[in-house]
């Protein structure tokens, strides 16, 4: 008992302690600031790493505590059986007791002869017998009670103490239970602010939303660009980071397919029907003023307009009505306001004209309703030939988004799904995202500096505890000891841990039915390593130098 009070009073301390150093918020939107971005990041990483092994050990000592509390209730049981018997017990040697004492005095009293006689008797020896005989057997039965006596005693006892434990362990388990709820509130916050974090320092990449935006992915398979190193490896991501709703450059492609506008967006979303929305709603712009429904919408600079000239007219209406959904949805109907950026949607103060303003006169007032309501249509420019609902990319759950495909036929292979995705036209349909000042300003990794990723991550399985010394090395958190490669591979020696040197070869395998990778297989002068593709991105993105990222959960890995 004293070691689970001092277990809970370490807990509350504890929990003291990281309320009082959570890291402050960081701009990571500015990559100006990245390094402090990337130390506000790490600093969670590193808190909700402390927070999760303490809520593993409450959770782990409110177990043992409900059970033994069940033991001890099992146990009152069993000594409330034992008493019952022991009384009955007792109650039979009374009786016992009482019997022979009646028979023992009867055969004394009871008897004709005097004593000189009993004494002189032909049967003395007899008679001697049965007299020591009754009285021994009464003094016997005296011994039984007494010892029954005290073994109901003792269990009484025993019952009492245990129901006062039980009070105890049953108060004490109740604030444990109460200290792993806050705890796992905690953790649920600190996740949120990292993944705000996470979110605002892949925006310093200028990851396009919208299939509008100039630029294309700056990949080092189609610049050609050489670091300067060989064999090299880079990590290429399918899509862009937002992956719910209408793919944009999806919809172009269905469009060009021969897909009408209602079958591109009931391929992206969940609807009841189409409804007409009066023009006499206006929608508010930040910054800009206030604008009929119609007028906003021919102010939405989200697809290319050339796409209309190029078989994709469709997509534009499709395009229109996501906007005008959206855009109602997200000032409910025109009482609040709305951004002009990517953020929200892209607006401009001057009509686009040409093919976009046929669509949005095509499609006039249309909007998707789910239960007499506007739906909020999310959508971005590339999804890398999976569509995602909010809820998968860890976004509250709706009802109007969905998973899917997003290709024609069935995909079994990284080059099916090249060939056959509706958004494989875009120019961030397969990308390497970040890049460094040296080596040509390449995302190409070197084997050995895959092979410190690998090596990070065993270091992290052996080894929670050691987390927070495994950020990234060449931009660490303030007030972090970061271990370098070498005693990253020291720290796995002294674990009994073969360390690589060098990664071979990188085999990455997917889950093409949902659209994730399952896991990748390392192989290298340390021997052979599979881990699972969540846990592998995640601490490539932790290890991996500058602004080196996989942006998705579906990336592959390519050795030059």
């Amino acid at each position: 008992m004293k070691k689970i009070l001092a277990l809970i009073i370490l807990a509350v301390v504890f929990m003291v302690l990281i309320k009082n150093t959570l890291v402050k918020a960081q701009d990571c939107s500015n990559p100006n600031q990245s390094q402090s971005c990337q130390s506000a990041i790490d600093q969670l990483g590193a808190d909700i790493n402390n927070l999760n092994n303490d809520l593993k050990n409450k959770t782990t000592s409110y177990q043992n505590m409900l059970q033994q509390l069940d033991d001890i209730k099992a146990k009152i049981i069993i000594l409330g059986q034992n008493i019952q018997k022991g009384e009955e017990a007792l109650m039979y040697q009374k009786q016992l007791l009482n019997a022979r004492v009646k028979s023992y005095y009867k055969n004394i009293t009871g008897s004709s002869l005097s004593v000189v006689d009993f004494l002189i008797s032909d049967n003395l020896s007899e008679s001697l017998n049965r007299f020591f005989y009754q009285k021994t057997a009464v003094d016997e039965d005296k011994k039984t009670i007494i010892k029954v006596v005290l073994y109901i005693k003792n269990l009484e006892d025993e019952k009492t103490r245990l129901a006062v434990l039980k009070e105890e362990v049953n108060k004490q388990s109740q604030l444990l239970a109460g200290q792993i709820e806050e705890t796992k509130q905690k953790i649920a916050e600190l996740s949120a602010r990292q993944q705000q974090l996470i979110a605002q320092k892949l925006a310093s990449l200028n990851i396009s939303r919208s299939a509008a935006s100039m630029g294309r992915c700056d990949s080092d398979l189609t610049n050609g660009r050489d670091p300067g190193f060989g064999p090299k490896f880079g990590f290429f991501t399918y899509g862009v980071p937002n992956r719910v709703g209408m793919n944009q450059w999806g919809a172009y492609g269905r469009a060009k397919a021969g897909q009408s506008y209602d079958q591109i967006l009931r391929a992206y979303y969940n609807f009841d029907s189409y409804q007409n929305f009066d023009n006499s709603i206006h929608i508010n712009v930040d910054g800009y003023g206030s604008f009929s429904l119609e007028d906003y919408v021919k102010r939405i600079y989200e697809v290319p307009d050339d796409w209309g000239s190029s078989g994709g007219m469709e997509a534009l209406k499709a395009q229109a009505i996501a906007a005008r959904s959206y855009a109602l949805a997200y000032t409910n109907k025109g009482t609040g306001s709305i951004c002009s950026s990517e953020q929200c949607q892209v607006f401009q103060p001057q009509d686009k004209g040409g093919n976009w303003d046929a669509a949005v006169d095509a499609t006039q007032g249309k909007v998707m309703v789910q239960g007499g309501n506007p739906i909020k249509a999310w959508f971005s420019s590339t999804h890398g030939g999976y569509i995602f609902s909010s809820s998968d990319v860890g976004w509250s759950g709706t009802s109007w988004t969905k998973h899917g495909n997003d290709f024609d036929g069935s995909v079994g292979s990284f080059s099916d799904l090249q060939s056959k995705a509706y958004d494989k036209g875009s120019p961030w349909f397969y990308c390497d995202w970040g890049s460094r000042a040296q080596y040509n300003k390449t995302a190409w990794l070197k084997p050995e500096e895959v092979a410190d990723i690998v090596n990070v991550i065993l270091l992290a399985r052996s080894d929670s505890s050691t987390t927070e010394h495994l950020y990234q090395i060449d931009s660490p958190p303030a007030g972090v000891d970061i271990w370098g490669v070498d005693r990253v591979k020291q720290e796995l020696q002294n674990r009994h841990i073969t360390p690589y040197n060098h990664i071979d070869n990188i085999v990455v395998n997917a889950d093409f039915g949902y659209g994730k990778v399952t896991n990748v297989n390392v192989s290298g002068d340390g021997g052979s390593a599979s881990f699972d593709g969540s846990e592998f991105k995640n601490w490539f993105n932790l290890r991996a130098p500058a602004n080196i990222q996989i942006v998705g959960p579906l990336y592959n890995v390519e050795k030059r």
